[in-house]
């Protein structure tokens, strides 16, 4: 293989580049066979190959010491090019400085001509205008005046300015040697005044914005400058025709004027800005004062509307005048626009608002009685009625008669939303119509209506009304309908309850009202919880009733110890049928009414009444082994009832009275046995002992010995 300097580039493997030069040796690779195989073949190919190497390497090294003999010359040579270059930029950066200070000296010389040429120009300017306004200044002290000037009408921005300038003159001199050239140059003045004002109106309906400009920078010298933009402000608004919708106009007119105000005048900010104030205090304010007066005295629920809706849109317009170019603080200014235009309106609008609500709701709750034809009767204060009531409160005891309410909880929905809603549209006028600094305090205010009309004047009403209802617990075949109002009560809390997160607490939250709210909130709620839980514990004990009057009426002494023991075919009695089925209605009725923990500690306090009944119902009687029997089938069927009530507690009670009843059946010989069980074991033992004294052969099998 010829070796060349090619084979070596990047990437190079020895390893391979040896297999390849076996492999092109004969008798070197594995072609052939092991027997074809030539070591010395191969040893001498690898000596050969090493001294081509070799070879190679030394031509190699001779080319790389040439070469670098080669760039060390060439880089003496362009070292001492370097240096050439560097001394002829020093000498060229000499010449450029040479120059510099030479431009420097011959413009300095420049200038100074130049200010002495214009030294002895100014004078004489001066004494050529100076000049001609004497000679002008002699027309008007003839009388006659003879000038082009002042008859060319095509003149006049050159006759604006000299009549400008002998104004300013005249006003220097004594009245009583020039009164009379005083009055002509005075009138001639005005006359021209009067001119370029008509002829800037003229510009303007024609439409022709670079002759507008041309009058205005004439007259901005001019005392009447403010009248020409009085006229052009004017004409705009003649043509803009502020009728249909004066908000979205004055927005388009403001758009338009903004466009080519800039063109006209010198400082188009001003012009602008006296445009939006002249609309404001004029068209605006009268608007909103036909639409505000008209129903001030007769409509109050309108003139909130539109108080509102027209405070909102002016506020929305001024929005969108801020983009303009208004000057240095057109917040500022919009503000005081705005303010002058409501202030009468705004001083006074929350005892507006807060009259209007406590009527609308006073006629939204009586609209509703009046649909019950319910004579709202009234809850007593003062000290007698105070004390009946933390009677009824420690007692539970029904003070004064029950009224019957016909099954009517005087609770609405809807009347809540309708309040509601009405409180809900009070906050948003507050919240735009109130001062920053009264927020707060008109916010509370209002929300201290909603607490009054539906809190106090409806829902507490309604708890009142439904525990004046709720009858006797010993009353019989009783309608309970108070857990329908604790149901609703429930419904309208969470309604009551959002309304304060969402509307009222961003009115509040950074206010030490919030504190305030809060408290008033957490007071009204506890009030009424108060009433809740007492008309509850008040329900739960005509239920209890009510099962015991069913219990009196259908439960038998026959039936735990029948006449004929072999002869009994019922599995429970009727009394127990009719319990569990009442029971059953009140569960369900119980879980409707309430929500969350609620439910569970009614259902548990509940339970626990009802395992009491039964259990000082059960020892009222004396059981033989049958109506033992058939004890323990009502208890089974009590305890499957209570299943429904879902409270662990509740279930092992009934459990534990199942386990009691067992004792009045089981064998004398065994009944130390079945006390001691698992669950008898943590009974009291005097518990156990009354249970089998119910027995019928309590004597006669001397049972007493058991518990002696």
């Amino acid at each position: 293989m010829a070796t060349t300097a090619e084979l070596f580039e990047e990437p190079f493997v020895a390893d391979e580049y040896i297999e390849r030069l076996v492999w092109r040796t004969p008798g070197g690779g594995s072609r052939g066979g092991p027997e074809a195989f030539d070591p010395k073949r191969l040893l001498e190919e690898f000596v050969n190959h090493i001294q081509e190497l070799q070879i190679m390497d030394e031509r190699i090294q001779r080319r790389v010491e040439k070469l670098e003999q080669q760039c060390q010359k060439e880089a003496k040579e362009f070292a001492k090019k370097v240096q050439e270059l560097q001394k002829s930029n020093q000498v060229a950066f000499q010449h450029f400085q040479e120059l510099d200070e030479h431009i420097s000296y011959v413009a300095t010389k420049v200038c100074h001509l130049g200010d002495q040429l214009e030294g002895v120009n100014t004078p004489r300017q001066r004494a050529v205008e100076a000049q001609k306004l004497m000679k002008y200044f002699n027309e008007f002290l003839d009388g006659e005046l003879k000038s082009d000037v002042f008859k060319n009408s095509e003149k006049i921005k050159e006759a604006a300015d000299i009549i400008q300038k002998l104004h300013l003159i005249a006003q220097e001199l004594p009245f009583d040697r020039f009164s009379e050239v005083k009055s002509k140059i005075a009138s001639k003045y005005h006359d021209l005044e009067c001119q370029l004002i008509q002829e800037f109106t003229n510009a303007q309906k024609r439409g022709e914005i670079s002759r507008m400009r041309e009058v205005a920078a004439v007259l901005l010298h001019f005392k009447g400058y403010s009248h020409c933009v009085d006229v052009y402000i004017k004409q705009c608004q003649e043509n803009a025709n502020l009728r249909s919708d004066i908000f979205e106009d004055t927005a388009i007119l403001c758009q338009r004027v903004n466009k080519q105000v800039g063109d006209i005048f010198s400082s188009p900010e001003t012009v602008l800005a006296k445009l939006i104030q002249n609309v404001f205090e004029i068209k605006l304010q009268s608007f909103v004062k036909d639409q505000l007066e008209e129903c001030r005295k007769s409509d109050a629920e309108q003139y909130l509307k539109n108080l509102y809706d027209l405070y909102t849109r002016t506020t929305n317009l001024s929005s969108k005048l801020m983009e303009f170019n208004l000057g240095t603080d057109k917040q500022t200014f919009l503000s005081k626009l705005i303010k002058c235009i409501f202030i009468s309106y705004l001083e006074n609008y929350i005892e507006v608002e807060i009259g209007y609500l406590k009527s609308r709701s006073a006629m939204i709750l009586q609209r509703y009685y009046d649909s019950k034809n319910h004579q709202k009767r009234s809850i007593g204060t003062g000290g007698i009625q105070d004390l009946k009531e933390r009677i009824r409160l420690r007692t539970n005891l029904p003070l004064g008669p029950s009224i019957d309410t016909h099954g009517e909880t005087f609770l609405s929905q809807e009347v809540v939303v309708n309040l509601l809603q009405e409180t809900k549209q009070a906050f948003e006028r507050c919240h735009r119509l109130s001062d920053p600094s009264d927020l707060p305090r008109n916010a509370f205010r209002i929300f201290t209506v909603l607490v009054e009309f539906l809190c106090i004047e409806h829902i507490d009403y309604a708890l009142e009304t439904g525990l004046a209802g709720i009858p006797s617990s010993d009353s019989k075949n009783a309608n309970l309908y108070f857990l329908d109002v604790v149901q609703q009560a429930n419904t309208i809390f969470h309604l009551f309850d959002k309304q304060f997160n969402d509307h009222l607490m961003p009115l509040i939250s950074s206010s030490p009202k919030l504190s305030e709210c809060l408290q008033k909130k957490k007071d009204i709620i506890e009030q009424m919880e108060m009433k809740l839980d007492t008309g509850i514990d008040r329900t739960l004990n005509c239920m209890v009733g009510q099962m015991k009057h069913i219990l009196t009426a259908e439960q038998k002494k026959t039936d735990f110890k029948p006449e004929d023991e072999n002869n009994v075919l019922i599995q429970y009695t009727n009394a127990c049928v009719k319990v569990c089925g009442y029971v059953r209605k009140q569960v369900e009725k119980i879980r409707n009414s309430m929500d969350g923990k609620n439910v569970d500690t009614v259902l548990m306090e509940f339970g626990v009444r009802f395992h009491r009944l039964i259990y000082e119902h059960l020892q009222q009687y004396s059981y033989s082994c049958m109506g033992g029997m058939l004890a323990i089938c009502d208890v089974a069927e009590y305890r499957k009832c209570a299943k429904d009530f879902k409270i662990p507690l509740v279930l092992q009670l009934f459990d534990t009275l199942h386990a009691l009843c067992n004792l009045l059946v089981v064998a004398p010989d065994n009944l130390k046995q079945v006390c001691s069980g698992e669950q008898l074991a943590n009974l009291d033992k005097n518990i156990l002992h009354s249970f089998v004294q119910l027995r019928a052969d309590y004597r006669s099998a001397r049972l007493a010995r058991h518990f002696s």
